[in-house]
């Protein structure tokens, strides 16, 4: 909320850095996605024509200065994209801890006119940069005494502007939702996971897997989540007095229920309630004396740094380097240090010192044994994710369930993606426990239709949140040509609630549903749809299920294509990618893979358009990064086909390139899914039943349930920092439903970040950006209303 006397649009391309010398540093451990923040804070740094210079070797660097503080050109932080770690290196450093250090740091700084500086790295790093900060004037001073410097130079430099960026792959930091890093290290974690659960089936194998995060569990938290784990360590949540039994009589359970594989997460700083460490040795050893389970311990340790960054990483880095200058350049001697991050799908800005003190106040609830505080001091997405776990690891005896009789009926409906059978997963175990009885339907409404509807239990459940696809099976059928059939079977079935997972298919088929309430009393159930489509293109939600899946895959294949076509020397690529008329697997794969051009329907182009990228790709080819990529949605214009733009490129960069052409297609659609895909189904997908039971109860009269308001046919969407219900009639406004895309998408904003990164002019409305706000310290309740 803006007060109006700011409304006018701020534009990026008007903000100026002349005279401005940013040094940018990565320190402490590193994490995957480092350099692409590096590569947007470089970039977007020359673009608004500031200088820009690499500090090698983190604060080591600073204060040794020589060639270790080097001014960097565009072409500098080419390629490094894709690159795991951090390229400018980064090193623990002594010397920068003593006053002595710091002094000689600023001294190399002044000495090249740097007085803004962007950090990369943990609370430690981010820390040390607001004491350097604090002491700034002072060390200047003590240098002009020294005769080191002069009172000009101590009057022009006279304030140090810090900007950070939070690079950790612990997710350790308060104020933040992600940190750059953790989404990779989780797919590091996952590959593994999926790998060992293989060789565990064969054998009947327990495996106690070891996962970073001295003081955080979030990356054990979120692994388990993912990957289904029967039980998890973690610092903020000590077991129970006697965990010991009930982890034995847990697995044991599941050997007995037919389960042939457990997995046990174990963060390396798991503690129980007194503070004693519980080591991965430990829990084996336990396992072996109590069940005499063959039982294995991996520990992943650096593995887990390594590899390239995930699409969501370099996107999330890229987009967090554009804010971190934008906030340089805003800066005054007034404006405290700030860290730049993101809030559920919103860039904010937060004061560097608040964060780091609310991330030493979960440390210190933790020391003090207040495990419940520290919980809630980590943020509500991590509240969220550890709720979710202990909702769905564990299955009440039978006894202890409630006992509703309503039966829920579960469907999947369009095409298939990645991390639809988690979000299954996620429904028939919330919806057992919180007393249902669940029916699974095959094949969506055509299933449905010829009575394909089976009960489906907690253990059928089992395992499916890995893997790709459908299981339950889908189809893009309407159920327009069948209302009379389905409504049969709700009737024979007795199906009280429908939950309806898939992409914009399944949004059309609730309108179908809920129009024909009138002439079906079976259709006054309330109805709930999870969406879950590669193309992203569902109304009322910045993401749906399986889009962040496709958009790895795209990226990994441009990856590949990248590298083959810097062997060959002077070669485009023209990709094509899935999405439908929805520009936002090509838009953000573009960004993710350093593209040079996206095609995308929302976003008209015409022949002179592609005639101005034919020669901004021969002027790339005469300086040292010579290849380019094209990304090209399959529906972005019908006359401009993939093959007609090949050959205008083909022809039009004789002798200078030549082009190959790529359509990425189904491939785009399976796989296994990625973390956020497992998580994010599994979330919101418990979410959307927690919700039709509180719709089962306000509807159910005399007897039978009857729902036929607008409210009662509901998508569950994401939206900016929040999970929300929306009815789809509401939607139905925002809808473009000759294209079937909504009619305003979120990440068209970021359209303009790509190009700048690719080096075009071009205008970029920033007025999003720029408030400096607080580390909220959230209510409990506010954990149940929504962050991812």
């Amino acid at each position: 909320p803006r007060s109006a006397m700011d409304h006018q649009p701020k534009f990026f391309e008007n903000l100026s850095g002349t005279g401005k010398a940013i040094g940018v540093l990565t320190s402490g451990g590193d994490a995957q996605g480092m350099n692409a923040a590096v590569r947007a804070v470089v970039r977007m740094g020359i673009y608004v024509k500031a200088k820009v210079y690499f500090v090698y070797e983190g604060y080591q660097g600073m204060v040794d200065g020589g060639d270790n503080i080097v001014e960097v050109s565009w072409e500098s932080v080419s390629s490094i994209l894709q690159v795991g770690g951090t390229v400018i290196g980064s090193a623990r450093c002594k010397s920068f801890r003593t006053r002595e250090g710091r002094l000689q740091a600023a001294h190399n700084l002044v000495q090249r006119g740097i007085t803004n500086l962007c950090v990369i790295g943990g609370d430690g790093s981010l820390t040390g940069a607001n004491l350097f900060r604090e002491e700034w004037s002072g060390l200047l001073e003590e240098l002009a005494q020294k005769g080191k410097i002069d009172e000009e130079a101590v009057k022009k430099y006279a304030y140090l502007n810090i900007v950070g960026m939070v690079g950790s792959i612990d997710n350790d930091f308060c104020g933040t939702d992600m940190t750059i890093g953790t989404d990779s290290a989780l797919h590091r974690i996952i590959e593994v996971v999926d790998a060992i659960m293989t060789t565990a089936q064969s054998h009947q194998r327990t495996f106690v897997l070891e996962v970073m995060g001295r003081h955080c569990g979030y990356l054990a938290l979120v692994s388990a989540l993912a990957c289904g784990a029967d039980w998890v360590f973690i610092p903020e949540y000590p077991p129970e007095e006697g965990w010991e039994d009930s982890m034995c009589v847990k697995l044991s359970e599941n050997r007995a229920r037919k389960k042939r594989l457990n997995i046990i997460i174990v963060a390396e700083g798991a503690i129980d309630c007194h503070n004693k460490p519980i080591t991965s040795e430990k829990v084996k050893d336990l396992v072996v004396q109590r069940l005499g389970f063959d039982t294995r311990v991996t520990i992943l340790g650096h593995v887990q740094r390594g590899g390239t960054p995930s699409a969501f990483d370099r996107i999330l880095a890229s987009r967090m380097g554009v804010e971190a200058v934008l906030a340089l350049l805003e800066a005054t001697p007034a404006t405290p240090a700030c860290v730049v991050s993101l809030s559920g799908n919103q860039a904010v800005r937060l004061p560097l010192m608040e964060c780091v003190q609310m991330t030493q106040e979960v440390q210190k609830a933790m020391d003090e044994g207040r495990f419940v505080e520290a919980v809630r001091l980590r943020g509500r997405s991590f509240e969220n994710n550890l709720n979710t776990y202990k909702l769905l690891s564990h299955k009440k005896p039978d006894a202890e369930l409630p006992k509703t009789n309503f039966n829920v009926a579960v469907l999947n409906v369009g095409a298939p993606a990645a991390g639809m059978n988690a979000a299954v997963r996620a429904a028939v175990r919330v919806g057992i426990t919180e007393g249902h009885k669940m029916f699974a339907v095959i094949d969506g409404f055509e299933g449905f239709a010829r009575g394909k509807i089976k009960e489906i239990s907690w253990g059928d459940v089992g395992g499916w949140t890995g893997q790709g696809g459908s299981i339950l099976g889908t189809k893009r059928t309407l159920p327009a040509k069948y209302l009379e059939k389905i409504a049969d079977q709700m009737r024979t079935n007795n199906i009280n609630a429908l939950m309806v997972i898939g992409g914009f298919e399944a949004y059309l088929g609730l309108l179908e549903l809920s129009a024909a309430r009138e002439k079906y009393d079976e259709f006054c159930v309330p109805m709930v749809m999870v969406p879950a489509t590669v193309s992203n293109n569902v109304p009322g939600s910045d993401f749906s299920i399986g889009a962040d899946t496709a958009l790895n895959t795209i990226t990994d294949t441009c990856d590949r294509i990248k590298q083959s076509a810097s062997g060959t020397k002077r070669r485009v690529f023209i990709i094509e990618t899935m999405g439908g008329y929805c520009g936002y697997l090509a838009n953000m794969g573009a960004l993710a893979a350093g593209a040079d051009a996206a095609y995308i329907f929302e976003e008209q182009f015409d022949i002179r358009e592609l005639q101005a990228n034919v020669e901004h790709l021969t002027e790339k080819m005469k300086t040292s990064i010579q290849r380019g990529l094209v990304l090209r949605n399959e529906n972005c214009n019908e006359n401009y086909t993939t093959d007609f733009i090949y050959q205008l490129y083909s022809e039009e960069g004789k002798g200078v390139f030549d082009c190959r052409k790529n359509v990425l297609g189904h491939m785009q659609q399976g796989g296994a899914p990625s973390p956020f895909d497992r998580n994010f189904g599994t979330k919101i997908s418990a979410k959307a039943m927690q919700w039709i039971s509180k719709k089962l109860k306000e509807t159910y009269r005399k007897g039978k349930v009857f729902a036929n308001t607008d409210d009662s046919v509901c998508l569950l969407g994401m939206r900016r920092r929040n999970l929300v219900f929306q009815p789809v009639a509401e939607l139905k406004t925002e809808t473009d439903f000759v294209h079937r895309i909504p009619k305003e998408q979120w990440w068209l904003k970021l359209r303009p970040l790509m190009k700048i990164l690719a080096k075009y002019k071009t205008s970029y409305d920033v007025s999003d950006s720029g408030q400096l706000e607080h580390v909220a310290m959230h209510s409990p309740k506010e954990a149940e209303t929504g962050a991812i």
